[in-house]
């Protein structure tokens, strides 16, 4: 076979064939910092708590009885803190109020009973 049918001959295969990621390092690591592991890592970002929030189970949006809720700057509008807390197991949500320290407050029914219910910037739900 000659160089000219061979090159033919590899170009589908190379075509077809996955590319390959590629890194570029540039530097040096920084020494005698803490590794992720002990620093907290995915830990220390601050995000709405989102894990599981489709499930259907009220535990996993973060509704807890004697959770604090944090304070801090909460973006959510007035109807996103009630889908949350409608999504979160909680019907009849009225007098939904934002306080000065970001927290939502709400009185609604859970389960057939009244509660006193708080939603604070990551998206926490606790009975209050």
């Amino acid at each position: 076979m000659s160089l000219k049918r061979s090159i033919l001959f590899l170009l589908p295969l190379l075509a077809a064939a996955p590319a390959l990621a590629q890194t570029t390092v540039t530097g040096q690591p920084a020494t005698g910092g803490a590794s992720s592991a002990t620093s907290g890592g995915q830990n220390a970002v601050t995000r709405p708590n989102t894990d599981h929030a489709h499930d259907g189970n009220s535990a996993s949006t973060g509704t807890l009885a004697n959770a604090k809720l944090e304070k801090g700057a909460n973006s959510f509008t007035e109807g996103e803190a009630r889908r949350r807390l409608e999504k979160a197991g909680y019907h009849e949500v009225k007098d939904l109020k934002k306080d000065g320290d970001g927290i939502w407050h709400a009185s609604a029914m859970l389960d057939g009973k009244p509660a006193s219910v708080g939603l604070d910037f990551k998206g926490n739900v606790a009975v209050q």
